[in-house]
C-alpha cells in the first residue's frame, strides 16, 4: 500500500488532536510550514486558541476546534468543521493523550480507567470511525495514531501503558483492513520515546467523572518521577514532527523516535516465544 508523497504538501488538509501543546503542536507547526491547512483540536481551549493565533499570525491557515476526543459526537463535529472550512481532509493525526495513575491496577478507580482509556484508546477509535469514510474518498490520505514506546515492550505505567498497547494493535488491524480494500490511505503508529512536553501534567484536564486521584504510593511516585525526568533529556516536539513527516512520505508504519529502547522491544519478542515471563522494562 504505497503512499504518495503528496499527502504532506501545500493546500493539503491535516487534522491534529492534542494540538495545543507538545507533539501535537509540533506537528501543527511543521504541517503549516509545509503549506498545509491545519485543523487544530484540543480539549484545553485557552492554550488551543493561543497556539492557533500564533500560527495564524505567522501566515498559517488554521482552524482551532475545542474537542474532547473521548466523545464520538464531538469528533464527528470536528470532521464536519474541517470539511466546512477546507473542503477535505488528507492527513489525520490521532494524537491526544493523557497519563494517569501508576498505582497497582486493582486500586485504580473505574473513573480513572474510563478517563485514560476513553482519551487514549477511545479517541483513536472515534477518529477512525469519523474520518476513515472521508479519507477513503481522497486521492491520497494518511492516518498517524500516537501510541508510545511503552506500547511495544513489556507492559508498564498502568492504564496509560495498557492503552498504548491497544493503540498499536488497533493500528495494525486498521492497516490490514485498508490494505485488503486496496485503499489509498496510508497508516502509521507513532511510538515516541522521551519528548519535552507538559504531558506529565495532564491531570490539569482531568474531568470530574474520573473522580479524585489516588494518593500515590511511594512506588507510584517514584515511577511517575522517573517518567517526568525523561522529558528533561527528550527530543523537542519539532524533532518528532520531522520524523513523522519523513515517515509519512516514506510510507513507514512503525515510527520510533529513538533507538535506546530497541533492546527492550527485541527482548519482549524473545520472551513471548520462550514462554516468558516478561522482564521489567525498567529502568526507564
Amino acid at each position: 500500500m504505497s503512499q504518495p508523497a503528496s499527502v504532506v504538501a501545500p493546500r493539503r488538509v491535516a487534522v491534529v488532536t492534542g494540538a495545543a501543546s507538545g507533539i501535537g503542536l509540533g506537528l501543527c507547526e511543521r504541517f503549516a510550514a509545509e503549506g498545509m491547512r491545519v485543523v487544530m483540536a484540543d480539549v484545553e481551549e485557552p492554550a488551543l486558541r493561543e497556539a492557533a493565533d500564533r500560527l495564524a499570525r505567522q501566515g498559517a491557515a488554521v482552524l482551532p476546534v475545542r474537542v474532547d476526543v473521548s466523545k464520538a459526537e464531538q469528533v464527528e463535529a470536528l470532521r464536519d468543521e474541517a470539511v466546512r472550512a477546507f473542503g477535505a481532509v488528507h492527513l489525520l493525526c490521532n494524537n491526544a493523550g493523557v497519563g494517569g495513575s501508576h498505582d497497582p491496577l486493582w486500586l485504580i478507580p473505574s473513573g480513572e480507567w474510563d478517563w485514560v482509556l476513553g482519551v487514549n484508546l477511545g479517541g483513536v477509535i472515534n477518529g477512525i470511525r469519523a474520518f476513515v469514510p472521508l479519507l477513503l474518498d481522497q486521492d491520497a490520505a494518511h492516518i498517524v495514531n500516537t501510541a508510545s514506546i511503552f506500547g511495544v515492550f513489556a507492559g508498564a505505567l498502568g492504564p496509560y501503558g495498557i492503552s498504548k498497547h491497544a493503540v498499536v494493535a488497533l493500528t495494525e488491524t486498521l492497516y490490514f483492513q485498508l490494505r485488503s480494500l486496496g485503499a489509498r490511505v496510508g497508516v502509521s503508529v507513532l511510538c515516541p520515546g522521551a519528548v519535552r512536553t507538559n504531558f506529565g501534567t495532564s491531570e490539569r484536564n482531568r474531568p470530574a467523572s474520573a473522580g479524585s486521584p489516588l494518593a500515590p504510593s511511594a512506588a507510584a511516585r517514584a515511577s511517575a518521577d522517573r517518567f517526568q525526568q525523561l522529558a528533561v533529556t527528550g527530543l523537542e516536539p519539532a524533532q518528532v514532527a520531522e520524523i513523522v513527516v519523513r515517515a509519512v512520505r516514506g510510507s513507514r508504519f512503525y515510527i520510533l523516535t529513538s533507538s535506546n529502547r530497541d533492546e527492550s522491544v527485541r527482548r519482549r519478542g524473545e520472551e513471548i516465544l520462550s514462554g516468558g515471563p516478561p522482564g521489567p522494562p525498567f529502568p526507564f
